[in-house]
């Protein structure tokens, strides 16, 4: 009988040791392992506007009252972004990224703010635009989860001067359900995202889109001192071994229908 007992007790520690090690990854740089379950989630919240003015109106409102109230409500690591406009655009664009632990605080948000009085003085001239003098044309969200082997963003680390940066934004639309899975595997226990380590891209995020215009689609960020930098590295990952092999194995084939690349900068508001 006791023998018995402890045969099912050893079993037990087996089964939660095994347990245990499925719900946990590894940093790459330290080599550490970090449980799989505590993904964040994600915002990328773009306002789009058609005059300067209301440009304007959006940034003074983001800078004085939006990012101080997210942050009194204790949001971290808030990336406003602009794109690298080219001659032939007329739309103009402003990116805010936050990050959340639950989407119990994303759905909280509103009704927080709607409660905080230094918030509403401070963005009044946004908040209570006439319908003939609108802050910008429309508003854009996507919600992302953080990837299994990326669970929590990495502010950049980039010191350089911000109008010279280049934030990288991607968006890996895929066919089918299925062939967005497959992606999500390439990036993860593929090692495309071990390889953006070992390279040094300093990607902010991996997220897979859990709500957005789009869907089946990825999206990531990745972060370079200046164009010269992102281009080089790029080079670098085309040629590497690793990508060589990768995108030549019969599994991962055709699981990206379509990408969109955007290059942006951060405000000199951002958090990063």
């Amino acid at each position: 009988m006791k023998v018995k007992l402890i045969k099912i007790l050893a079993l037990i520690v087996i089964l939660f040791t095994v347990s245990s090690f499925k719900n946990t990854k590894t940093d790459y740089k330290s080599g550490t392992r970090i449980s799989a379950e505590k993904r964040e989630f994600y915002q990328l919240k773009t306002y789009i506007f058609k005059t300067e003015k209301q440009v304007e109106t959006t940034d003074k409102y983001l800078k004085e009252a939006y990012l101080p109230a997210l942050k009194k409500l204790g949001f971290k690591n808030i990336g406003v972004f602009k794109p690298r406009l080219t001659a032939t655009d007329t739309i103009r664009k402003i990116i805010v990224l936050i990050p959340f632990p639950s989407m119990n605080q994303f759905l909280d948000i509103d009704a927080k703010l709607a409660k905080d009085k230094i918030y509403l003085t401070a963005g009044q001239d946004y908040l209570n635009s006439s319908f003939d003098n609108i802050p910008y044309l429309r508003i854009e969200s996507v919600i992302l989860k953080a990837f299994t082997d990326m669970p929590v963003m990495k502010a950049s680390a980039l010191e350089g001067p911000r109008a010279n940066r280049v934030y990288e934004l991607r968006s890996y639309e895929s066919p089918t359900e299925a062939y967005f899975n497959n992606k999500l595997h390439m990036f993860n226990a593929g090692g495309e995202i071990k390889l953006f380590e070992r390279l040094n891209f300093n990607a902010v995020l991996y997220g897979e889109v859990i709500s957005g215009a789009k869907m089946p689609n990825l999206m990531y960020i990745t972060t370079f001192s200046d164009q010269a930098s992102r281009d080089e590295h790029w080079k670098e990952f085309v040629d590497s071994p690793e990508w060589k092999d990768m995108s030549t194995m019969p599994k991962y084939q055709k699981n990206v229908s379509h990408s969109d690349i955007t290059f942006l900068y951060p405000t000199e508001y951002s958090d990063y």
